[in-house]
């Protein structure tokens, strides 16, 4: 059970702790405090359905229906583009008040549709949460593979919270019109190159 569950875990924040589209997101949003916990917890039980599926075996039948993942690819694709192309204008302008990160910015509904397009719309979600997660599960036997989920899960939880709760210390740094624009430029390249890597 322990091994179980720490097998889990470790897998679990190997996967999830790298610069990806849906962590750039959240920091983001951390950073200007704009519905943190939204996001963040859009992102975590997206990640527990995820985990779930793949426990529960549905990567077999991902597996079995490469069309599906192919559509997933260029929606996610055309949109990692797109938010990338936008924050490419956003730091070229550098146009981000130089208060921004001291109140919130955006709606709700505008947070919450780019946290689940970022998270549903991203292929990799399935190969490496639902297949690869699934796939490892399932060597700690029937018992143990829920203890493998709820270790993941719990990095996951973590990962995430930690994050877009860590992100508002960075607050004072962000009051430098300079950094934001880094941060942006950073992140479309990230999504760009995200974009790119689905297509080909």
């Amino acid at each position: 059970m322990i091994f179980s569950l720490v097998s889990g875990l470790a897998t679990g924040l190997s996967l999830i702790v790298a610069i990806g589209a849906q962590n750039a997101f959240v920091l983001r949003q951390g950073i200007r405090r704009s519905h943190v916990a939204l996001v963040v917890a859009v992102c975590a039980a997206s990640d527990l359905v995820l985990i779930g599926f793949g426990v529960a075996g549905l990567g077999v039948v991902i597996e079995r229906a490469p069309a599906v993942l192919h559509a997933v690819r260029w929606a996610g694709a055309a949109f990692l583009l797109a938010y990338g192309v936008l924050a490419a204008r956003r730091a070229i302008r550098g146009g981000q008040p130089a208060q921004a990160a001291a109140r919130p910015a955006g709606s709700r509904a505008a947070a919450l549709g780019t946290c689940l397009a970022l998270t549903w719309l991203n292929p990799h979600v399935y190969l490496d949460t639902v297949l690869l997660l699934g796939s490892l599960a399932a060597a700690h036997g029937e018992t143990g593979r829920w203890w493998f989920a709820a270790g993941a899960g719990l990095a996951s939880i973590g990962w995430f919270t930690a994050l877009g709760v860590g992100a508002r210390f960075l607050g004072p740094l962000f009051r430098r019109r300079s950094a934001w624009r880094l941060l942006d430029g950073g992140t479309s390249l990230v999504m760009v190159t995200l974009a790119a890597l689905l297509v080909t």
